[in-house]
C-alpha cells in the first residue's frame, strides 16, 4: 500500500484534491510583480492534475519577474514569449493557441493588458488568440492602489464581461510593495481561479470518461451565446478592511489547496 501523496514542500494531504477535468489549459502571464509567485501554484497544479496539459505565454514585461525557463521546467514544455517572430515561422502562433485551448486564464492581468484586451487591440499573439478563440476566458487582474476603484478599470471590466465566455475575477486586497499598506490589489488565488474555470467548462463533478478525446478543442466547440458576470464585484471606492501579513523579500512557502492563500505584495 502506498502512502499519502505529498505536496512539493513534502507535506501530505494534496492527494485528496481532485484533478482538473481540463485537458488543455492556456495561461497568459503578464507583467505584474505577482508573476514572480506563479511557479508556486503552478507546481502544485502539476502535482494534483498531471493530466492537464498547460501552455504558457509570457508578455515581455512578465519576464522582468519570472523566467520562461523556470516556468517551462515546471510545465514540461517551452513557455512562449508574447511577441511576433522576427523571422518567418511555419504556422501562426495565435491561430494555434486559439484552436488548441480548452480554456484560457490571464493570470495575473495588469491594467495595461486588461485595457488592451477590453479595447479589442490585437498587437501580440496572445491578444489576437484571445479575441478569436471559442474557449472560455478568465481574467484575474493585479492592480496598484486605487486600480480596482478606477472608472477606467470599471469600464474595461464592464466591456469584458459583456463578451460571451469571458469572466473577470475580482482581485483581493493585498499589501502594496510601494506604499506598505493593504491598498494594493492582488489576483485571486490561482488554484481557486482555475477550479472555477474548470467548473465553467465541465460543470459535472467528475471528469468525463474517454481521456483527452472527451475534451473537444476550442475549434470543435460551438460559440457561447452569453458571457458570465463578474463574481463578487465590489462597489467603486470600496476596499474591504484586511489585516494582511507584512510583505517580505523572501518567497512564500508553497501552499496546498486547503491552506489560506499567501499574501502577495503587488508591484505598485
Amino acid at each position: 500500500m502506498t502512502g499519502p501523496a505529498t505536496a512539493p514542500d513534502g507535506r501530505a494531504g494534496t492527494g485528496h484534491a481532485p484533478p482538473l477535468a481540463l485537458r488543455r489549459l492556456l495561461i497568459v502571464v503578464t507583467g505584474s510583480l505577482t508573476a514572480a509567485y506563479v511557479p508556486v501554484p503552478l507546481t502544485l497544479l502539476r502535482h494534483i492534475s498531471p493530466e492537464t496539459e498547460v501552455r504558457l505565454v509570457l508578455t515581455r514585461s512578465a519576464t522582468r519577474f519570472v523566467t520562461g525557463e523556470a516556468l517551462g521546467a515546471i510545465i514540461g514544455r517551452e513557455a512562449v514569449l508574447d511577441a511576433w517572430p522576427d523571422e518567418h515561422a511555419a504556422g501562426a502562433l495565435h491561430v494555434e493557441l486559439a484552436e488548441w485551448a480548452e480554456a484560457v486564464a490571464v493570470y495575473p492581468a495588469t491594467l495595461h493588458y486588461l485595457g488592451r484586451l477590453a479595447q479589442g487591440l490585437a498587437d501580440t499573439p496572445s491578444l489576437l488568440a484571445l479575441h478569436c478563440t471559442r474557449a472560455p476566458i478568465t481574467v484575474a487582474p493585479a492592480l496598484p492602489p486605487g486600480g480596482w476603484q478606477s472608472p477606467v478599470v470599471r469600464e474595461h471590466v464592464a466591456a469584458l464581461t459583456r463578451r460571451p465566455g469571458v469572466e473577470v475575477v475580482p482581485p483581493v486586497p493585498t499589501r502594496s510593495a510601494t506604499t506598505g499598506r493593504n491598498d494594493g490589489w492582488g489576483p485571486a488565488p490561482m488554484l481557486q481561479v482555475l477550479r472555477d474555470l474548470d467548473a465553467r467548462v465541465h460543470p459535472a463533478v467528475d471528469a468525463p470518461p474517454g481521456g483527452s478525446d472527451a475534451h473537444p478543442s476550442a475549434a470543435e466547440r460551438p460559440v457561447p451565446e452569453a458571457g458570465p458576470s463578474v463574481k463578487g464585484h465590489p462597489e467603486p471606492g470600496h476596499h474591504p478592511a484586511t489585516e494582511a501579513a507584512p510583505a517580505t523579500e523572501s518567497a512564500p512557502a508553497p501552499v496546498t489547496e486547503s491552506d489560506p492563500a499567501p499574501v502577495l505584495p503587488t508591484g505598485a
